[in-house]
């Protein structure tokens, strides 16, 4: 019986289909291969290496270790959180215990009992700027023991973008130099420990575009791309219907394959939200059927209302995070015109180009980074080619942006100035 999983990442009964994904990764885990796992927002990235592995764990022969780097604002911090979250890895966080002797043994008889945090506390305390790789260096051997390990490094481009780039977004040498420092440390070690410790690499934004704007591309070639795709229609169907059978909710066909078109791109955790707010709406009406006119009702007030409003909403916070401020001012107005015309045609491209350029030339304020944002805006799934120009990818985000940007929307190029 599948249940509803909300925000949360899931496995287990309750995660659905991707049997073909997962057996690509444990193809590739066997093979030593360390994997970037890429994918727009909301695809499942995170539940799928989750489940990935518990299934590798449960045989036997593998270690694993998931690490969320979000919250890092270092290399200092990013090793500690390595090094703290292979705890349960018993072999190796015996050896790390042994190697940051000084400062875990400081407790005693009572480091079984420190939380988490109390041990990330003292792990952070011995590692600075000047020791970083080689206390990373040490982890990784720590982790590096009888059976191999599967380490999942999640939010990894967060990080990354967090270290390139000053408050207003913009690319700083110090930034980069610390960036290329980590990211070579990190492609060395796994090169050193290929085998033994097995990378997977994620984020709820991408990695590739980050490293480009950088001229840091290679320090990732040693990881394999793997692109997450979305369900498809049937794919996405069989998930409302299994949902439909585990709440008692009567979804007739045409009415699931009506919710899978209104969202366009069957992306997992929309397909799910979409259940969840109709079965919230059928408990309020008192019933358990649901029609056409639900989907609309629900799709309209709920999905793109005040309760959708706070997913849909991180789309945007992920965007100013990775673009900065002047960035995502670009990112807006193209993503505003896509979403009121339906899609931008090349010759509004063109013309938000210049007319960025001409800004740029002026006060020096961002245009330098238009072809950037548009490449992320496609690599991260916020728009895809198609008729000369672009579209948005999800049918459910192309509304909504325009439910909250397009009223009386002018483009830049056609304001009174």
């Amino acid at each position: 019986m599948i249940r509803k999983g909300g925000s949360n990442w899931v496995d287990g009964e309750n995660f659905f289909d991707r049997e073909t994904e997962l057996e690509a990764l444990e193809e590739r885990v066997r093979e030593g291969t360390h994997t970037l796992l890429t994918a727009q927002r909301r695809m499942g990235k995170t539940s799928l290496v989750r489940e990935l592995q518990r299934r590798l764990a449960e045989t036997g022969a593998f270690e694993v270790v998931f690490v969320d780097l979000e919250a890092a604002t270092d290399p200092a911090d990013a090793i500690a959180e390595i090094g703290v979250q292979a705890k349960p890895v018993r072999a190796a966080w015996d050896r790390i215990v042994t190697s940051f002797a000084n400062l875990v043994r400081s407790a005693g008889d009572r480091i079984e009992e420190l939380s988490l945090a109390d041990l990330r506390v003292k792990l952070r305390a011995g590692i600075d700027a000047g020791n970083w790789p080689q206390r990373g260096d040490a982890i990784f051997a720590a982790l590096a023991g009888e059976r191999p390990v599967v380490l999942a490094i999640d939010e990894l481009p967060i990080f990354v973008s967090r270290l390139l780039k000053d408050e207003t977004g913009r690319l700083t040498p110090e930034g980069k130099r610390e960036a290329e420092a980590f990211l070579s440390w990190l492609r060395k070690a796994g090169q050193a420990h290929r085998g033994r410790v097995t990378l997977i690499l994620s984020g709820s934004v991408s990695l590739e575009p980050l490293l480009e704007q950088a001229g840091l591309s290679a320090q990732a070639n040693i990881f394999s791309p793997y692109d997450l795709k979305p369900w498809s229609e049937g794919t996405a169907v069989s998930c409302l219907e299994a949902l439909a059978g585990s709440y008692g909710v009567g979804l007739a066909p045409e009415v699931s394959r009506d919710m899978c078109r209104r969202l366009r791109c069957c992306i997992p955790h929309h397909v799910q939200m979409f259940f969840d707010r109709m079965h919230d709406h059928l408990r309020r009406a008192g019933r358990e059927d649901a029609s056409a006119d639900d989907v609309e009702w629900v799709y309209v007030q709920e999905m793109q209302g005040v309760r959708g409003q706070v997913d849909l909403q991180h789309y945007e916070g992920r965007l100013e995070t990775v673009l900065g401020r002047a960035g995502y001012t670009v990112a807006l107005e193209i993503l505003t015109a896509a979403a009121v015309d339906g899609g931008i045609g090349a010759e509004a491209i063109d013309r938000y180009r210049n007319w960025f350029a001409a800004r740029e030339a002026r006060d020096g304020d961002g245009a330098l980074a238009f072809d950037h944002v548009l490449h992320v805006l496609q690599h991260d799934g916020y728009l895809e080619p198609g008729d000369g120009g672009y579209r948005f990818v999800s049918g459910l985000l192309q509304d909504w942006w325009r439910g909250r940007y397009g009223q009386r929307f002018v483009p830049v190029f056609d304001r009174q100035r």
